[in-house]
């Protein structure tokens, strides 16, 4: 059942990573120890896959380990302020942003308050719900915060078409922000790179990841990482 996944981390070398594989993924934490994913159905032809990752739906005790993991991945850059990012990216930038001492993080938002201004906005897709259109905003009153910060790290949950992390890299360059990198639990394949590089060829090597999952291609005996 899909609500088991994400319950607990398996001792290193629990499954095999080399495939063939059928209903799930095993992701390799920094550790070594595993972490079983379900396998998601791409649309189209029903020959491309890849592993999902629904971070509200973990347990408390994965979700620790996962944000404990993030933390360790971006407290050498010394960051003074986190920026998170909308939906399932907020609880971990909280996350992260508690372990490093920070009071507080600056969240971003798909929800249009009446005084945001749409000159601090921009249009964002994602790639699991593509019919839905929004746009990403970030509230005036954080802009204080944001020029006041000197080392700027934008926390999410998934990176995967990179859709919404180039949306919020170009945000928050509206407002004047460079920040020192991307940090998220997942990699999710690597089509994301494309799309960053697309907008700046520095973007995708600020992406720092907890873990990578591959593409995986559906063949007659299961399913292979591309």
């Amino acid at each position: 059942m899909t609500h088991d996944f994400w319950q607990s981390i398996e001792p290193a070398g629990t499954h095999s990573t080399d495939g063939p594989f059928s209903d799930s993924y095993p992701a390799t934490l920094p550790d070594g120890r595993q972490l079983l994913l379900p396998l998601r159905i791409l649309p189209g032809d029903g020959t491309r896959g890849v592993a999902g990752l629904i971070c509200n739906q973990a347990s408390f005790a994965v979700l620790d380990v996962l944000i404990e993991a993030l933390t360790a991945i971006v407290a050498p850059l010394d960051p003074d302020l986190i920026v998170g990012v909308p939906t399932l990216g907020l609880p971990v930038a909280e996350g992260v942003a508690r372990r490093l001492g920070h009071s507080r993080i600056v969240p971003l938002s798909t929800s249009r308050k009446f005084w945001y201004r749409e000159d601090l906005s921009v249009a964002l897709a994602s790639v699991t719900t593509p019919e839905r259109r929004k746009s990403l905003y970030i509230d005036p009153r954080m802009l204080p915060l944001l020029e006041a910060a000197k080392r700027v790290v934008i926390i999410d949950d998934v990176i995967s078409s990179g859709q919404s992390t180039t949306a919020t890299l170009s945000l928050l360059r509206k407002a004047g922000i460079a920040p020192l990198a991307i940090g998220v639990l997942m990699e999710q394949g690597q089509t994301w790179r494309t799309m960053l590089a697309d907008a700046d060829p520095a973007w995708p090597d600020l992406v720092r990841g907890v873990f990578k999952t591959p593409l995986l291609r559906r063949r007659d005996d299961g399913w292979w990482p591309v």
